[in-house]
């Protein structure tokens, strides 16, 4: 009787566990086939990710090459580029001077620059963390080949005229983050690369975080590549010194993220005001709201926020999404131009989140029917095979106009049946006045989802689906 009670009280102690194993297991299995296709049919050579639960690492894993030319497979810790998500620790070190009294986020951009050209003395270090300084971008009509030093870059930014006064807009700016790093170093007197090693990447663990270097021997490294003709080529070449700035100048692992992402989670390193400063989103001066903190995007599916962030560089693809109500990050990278990292982490997170999936999503109110009347259109002229190369910039038109490219559109889509309408569920300002819309397509047989990016002349700049 003793060993049947044994017995029983261990099945009904270990039951929830074996149930839990297999949940996870399956979730694994889903991971891995959704990988594994997306790097089929976008061509991707190389991936990590990292899928963080309560501040502990649930699943990381590398697939295909960090490195065609002598076939090194990607592993967790193979170090990729993190593009326009290094903005994130650019906003997280200037809170820690604020916190440590250094700084200030409503200094005047004069403080750092007396000498700066007229407009920037009503320019905030705020209104550079969140895109409304009136700047453009740097990375216009810009020489990505000559080596600049901070003096000689600020020189250059200085050239370049405000597109608004501060407050009025908001326009991500590169150019306003790579003022940051300047003024970071200003402030503390070294390279804001050193600062973040002392104060964020040493005390959360994160060992092979680093700003790139052409330099240096990097273990891990991978290679970055692009698509040229439908033939994959190497990153392009920039000058050392560009691949040195605020904007998105890091090296980093899914390891180290899932440090980074410990830091966030458990509030290490800031106080808890300054954690709701850099995740809030933004008011303009006239009450508008902008769904953009401090280095992150702010997102929500259903009333649930996702804060969030892309990055693309020189060959890379990064995307970073946190769901802070359920504890649960996803971080993808990718050594290919134009990958869709977002895409395969949005996929991944509602693979662990099923509420999060595009049927569940709630629609917000449509201010732009002619975008949306746009995107019908589109929509009609890919199952019609009707496609002009006027509808897109001309780097897309390359590609879509293509009839190979265009037989496989039509065909995608009308398998789905007959398409019947589009439903607007997000909307956000990128770069250069780029705008990204999010839908829910609607077909007799199948419902997806639908990202597409215009950009201010409403060309179409990127566009995906997703099941």
């Amino acid at each position: 009787m003793k060993n049947i009670l044994f017995l029983l009280f261990f099945f009904v102690q270990c039951f929830p566990s074996f149930a839990q194993n297999k949940k996870t297991a399956n979730l694994k299995i889903r991971v891995d086939s959704l990988v594994n296709a997306e790097m089929k049919s976008q061509r991707i050579p190389g991936l990590s990710l990292v899928v963080v639960r309560d501040g502990k690492i649930d699943y990381v894993k590398g697939y295909g090459y960090s490195n065609l030319e002598h076939q090194v497979p990607v592993k967790p810790e193979t170090i990729f580029q993190a593009g326009s998500v290094g903005k994130q620790f650019t906003a997280f070190a200037v809170l820690l001077l604020v916190q440590e009294g250094k700084m200030n986020l409503d200094d005047k951009l004069t403080k750092y620059f007396p000498d700066a050209p007229s407009g920037w003395d009503s320019i905030t270090v705020r209104n550079l963390l969140n895109h409304t300084s009136g700047f453009g971008d740097y990375t216009n009509n810009f020489n990505y080949w000559a080596n600049y030093t901070e003096d000689s870059l600020y020189q250059e930014f200085r050239k370049r005229p405000l597109l608004f006064k501060a407050g009025e807009k908001q326009r991500y700016s590169n150019m306003g983050y790579a003022t940051l790093g300047i003024i970071i170093g200003k402030a503390t007197g070294k390279f804001y690369g050193e600062y973040l090693k002392e104060r964020v990447f040493t005390p959360l663990g994160m060992t092979t975080a680093r700003i790139i270097t052409e330099e240096d021997i990097v273990l891990n490294r991978a290679a970055g590549y692009r698509l040229v003709n439908d033939t994959i080529k190497n990153q392009e070449w920039v000058s050392p010194t560009i691949n040195t700035t605020a904007d998105g100048s890091m090296y980093v692992t899914a390891l180290d993220m899932a440090k980074w992402e410990e830091g966030l989670n458990t509030r290490k390193l800031l106080k808890e005001e300054y954690y709701n400063m850099m995740w809030a989103p933004t008011k303009l001066n006239d009450g508008t709201i902008e769904q953009y903190g401090f280095g992150w995007s702010i997102d929500s599916a259903n009333g649930n926020r996702i804060l969030e962030h892309n990055g693309s560089w020189q060959g890379f693809e990064c995307t970073i999404k946190r769901y802070p109500e359920k504890k649960i990050t996803v971080v993808v990278f990718a050594n290919l131009k134009r990958a869709s990292t977002n895409k395969i982490s949005t996929r991944i997170l509602r693979i662990y989140q099923p509420e999060l999936g595009i049927t569940s999503l709630k629609t917000i109110k449509d201010t732009e029917p002619g975008i949306t009347k746009l995107v019908n259109e589109f929509i009609n002229n890919v199952i019609e095979r009707k496609l002009r190369a006027d509808q897109f910039t001309t780097e897309l038109a390359g590609v879509l106009m293509d009839s190979t490219m265009q037989e496989r559109g039509s065909d995608y889509f009308k398998s789905k049946g007959k398409f019947l309408k589009s439903e607007l569920l997000s909307r956000k300002e990128l770069d250069n006045g780029t705008r990204e819309y999010r839908y829910r397509l609607l077909f007799s047989k199948e419902i997806l989802g639908f990202m597409i990016q215009f950009n201010k002349e409403n060309k179409i700049v990127d566009l995906q689906t997703s099941e």
